[in-house]
């Protein structure tokens, strides 16, 4: 049912993007809690008083890091679900997803860890490369329906 190679391969690494998706999650209600700043002040009562409803710089961070990977790993699911129905080289795909999780493993390490710029920029580029090239494969695919 699930088809072929390329398809199988592209589940591979949205199901490992999708777990590193939760890992930040995680992480950032983990920070919250050992900083005691809460969004809400029902958590913050529970954890202490309405004065630990306050926002803390590092869980900012963490919030930040999970949004950007929503804002670009979401995308990436996308293109590469229809750029694995273009019948591309198993060899080709691989490569598109193998850089664009590597890029956004180390885009989520930079942003954590507060590693020196411009890494962080660097693993963005380095991710886009790969969708911006399935997007405009697509494109050359389905240009002819238009």
């Amino acid at each position: 049912m699930l088809g072929s190679d390329v398809l199988l391969c592209f589940i591979f690494y949205s199901t490992l993007l999708i777990l590193k998706m939760y890992i930040i999650a995680i992480i950032t209600g983990q920070v919250r809690l050992r900083k005691k700043a809460f969004a809400n002040s029902e958590d913050a009562e529970r954890h202490g008083g309405v004065q630990f409803c306050r926002t803390d710089p590092y869980v900012e961070r963490c919030r930040r890091a999970h949004l950007n990977d929503m804002e670009n790993i979401f995308p990436f699911l996308f293109l590469g679900a229809i750029y694995s129905m273009t019948g591309p080289s198993y060899a080709v795909a691989r490569l598109h997803f193998l850089v664009f999780s590597l890029g956004r493993v180390l885009h989520s390490v930079a942003y954590l860890l507060a590693l020196k710029a411009p890494t962080r920029s660097f693993a963005y580029v380095i991710a886009q490369v790969p969708c911006v090239s399935m997007a405009i494969q697509i494109l050359m695919e389905v240009a002819s329906f238009a």
